[in-house]
């Protein structure tokens, strides 16, 4: 089970002190809270993709590589790759390159996550969402496990006899999440694949993604990748931390009720309601594995922490005690409570033991000698018998 943290990089003033973070404090901000979360043993932090105020983070690959130079183990990822409004192609090439930076230490979640107006800033069309999100994966999945593409679609110019550079590391593609809040679509292809599929779980009913749930798990073992229950599943959640509920609620209060977004609604409602939870490490506890009989067994649940305008010191705060009062018991009561044979989630370590067992990876070399200078076609050392013998690798 793995436990880590979404950021969505909102921008917004401070309630009780009406300072607003500038956009460079709020990056270094999301750093730090990154670095935290990798030095109290989270598993995973993943950041949001926007490219509307009030939000930063439209550039995930720069800034997850820059936290991975600055953490040692924690797992990095995305909160939401946009699958509509990005080329699959640039896609395949930055993910491929922040996998090899990170050494391994990346998986990502995919969807179209996009508010109405940004479609038509990249030249797309809202009504061809779905559709956009559904081809520029099928492309990005070929584009990341064939050498050599050929591709005609939709929704962009075809690929002749195309390489995406660099090749994922040891040959074994990034692990993918499906994120989605309401597409069956996007839960089809996710079972389809055997990929990944994250529920938000967020703001929302209690559970009321739970049918979209077992739609994936029922589709899962229909494509033959193992039962129901072995379906990977990730789960989101909002959570603020005090010693006593009491003094959790009284913090939290000023920045949920003050937030653009839930401003006039009251913080108990919510909490009785949603999956927020507000109060003791023990109340968290609890929160969480109702979610738990609620989906069944799943395999990663992340919380968002540090938006809402909250100051980073109270930021790195709930990391602290998310990390060193509430994961810990949960790591234990939900491996205690989970059926036997549910898997982990994947891992670049996993992937590639159950592509190669206990065989060397392949390491791709282009060989330049092959080229097709009209093309750009670039044969690979490794990939072709007959190269190999023509032109040895040189090491």
């Amino acid at each position: 089970m793995q436990f880590g943290i979404f950021s969505v990089g909102d921008i917004a003033p401070d309630p009780l002190t009406g300072r607003t973070y500038s956009e460079a404090e709020r990056i270094d901000n999301i750093v730090r809270v990154a670095k935290r979360a990798d030095e109290v043993g989270l598993d995973v932090f993943a950041l949001g993709e926007h490219h509307n105020p009030p939000f930063i983070p439209s550039s995930p690959p720069t800034l997850l590589g820059y936290i991975a130079a600055q953490t040692r183990r924690i797992m990095l990822s995305t909160s939401v790759t946009l699958m509509t409004t990005n080329d699959p192609v640039k896609i395949a090439e930055d993910y491929a390159m922040l996998q090899h930076v990170a050494k391994g230490r990346l998986d990502l979640m995919v969807g179209r996550g996009n508010t109405v107006p940004v479609y038509p800033w990249f030249g797309k069309d809202i009504r061809e969402g779905v559709g956009l999100a559904l081809e520029n994966y099928n492309l990005l999945h070929r584009l990341w496990r064939e050498d050599v593409v050929d591709w005609e679609g939709k929704y962009r110019t075809p690929l002749q006899g195309f390489t995406a550079t660099p090749r994922p590391l040891d040959d074994v593609p990034p692990f993918v999440w499906h994120g989605s809040i309401r597409s069956p679509e996007i839960a089809e292809q996710a079972a389809y694949y055997g990929n990944g599929f994250f529920a938000n779980h967020i703001l929302a009913p209690n559970f009321h993604f739970k049918r979209l749930v077992d739609l994936y798990r029922q589709r899962y073992a229909h494509y033959g990748h193992g039962t129901p229950e072995q379906a990977i599943v990730g789960l989101g959640g909002m959570s603020f931390i005090a010693a006593r509920s009491q003094d959790a609620v009284e913090r939290f209060r000023p920045y949920f009720e003050n937030y653009p977004m839930f401003r006039g609604s009251r913080l108990e409602d919510h909490m009785a309601a949603t999956p927020l939870t507000v109060g003791s490490p023990q109340e968290v506890i609890d929160k969480v594995l109702t979610f738990q009989e609620g989906f069944g067994d799943y395999q990663r649940q992340l919380f968002a922490l540090d938006g809402l305008a909250l100051p980073v010191e109270t930021a790195l705060e709930q990391v602290e005690l998310l990390g060193t009062e509430v994961v810990p018991v949960l790591r234990r009561e939900l491996e205690s409570r989970r059926a036997e044979g549910v898997p982990d989630a994947p891992t670049h370590e996993s992937l590639v033991t159950a592509k190669y067992g206990d065989a060397e990876p392949r390491q791709p070399r282009p060989n330049p000698n092959r080229g097709d200078n009209l093309s750009g076609t670039m044969p690979y050392q490794d990939s072709d018998p007959a190269v190999r013998a023509e032109f040895p690798v040189v090491r």
